[in-house]
């Protein structure tokens, strides 16, 4: 349990770092103003995906939950999205336009995070 516990967390900070590293760096060489934070941004989806991940594991050693995790998750997928939403209603919805690359930025940290979620999830899911 420790062992995939420290995996996830060891994944999921290698993504945020490694990430948010390359994405600054080429945010800067194409000279693009972003009009969000893009470390709020993978903060915001490390932490959730750790969340996930870490309670998954947690409820998968409890035989009545196991069968409904899946089911669970996709509750939490929803969740993920409103809670994105609100946190950064002001940065994605009060802007007139988003520029292509804006709309790059957001997105490229959810399916870096949501893939990387998804296998581990998978994971403990095929277990049984």
């Amino acid at each position: 349990m420790i062992k995939s516990i420290s995996l996830y967390s060891l994944v999921f900070f290698s993504l945020f770092f490694l990430g948010l590293f390359l994405h600054e760096n080429f945010i800067e060489k194409q000279a693009v103003i972003l009009p969000f934070s893009l470390r709020k941004i993978y903060l915001f989806h490390l932490g959730f995906s750790m969340l996930i991940c870490v309670n998954f594991k947690l409820f998968s050693t409890v035989d009545k939950v196991f069968e409904q995790l899946g089911f669970i998750y996709l509750g939490t997928l929803l969740l993920k999205i409103v809670l994105f939403c609100v946190i950064f209603y002001n940065s994605i919805f009060t802007e007139e336009i988003l520029t292509q690359t804006a709309r790059l930025s957001l997105f490229f940290p959810l399916i870096i995070f949501l893939l990387t979620e998804a296998i581990f999830v998978a994971k403990v899911l095929n277990k049984k």
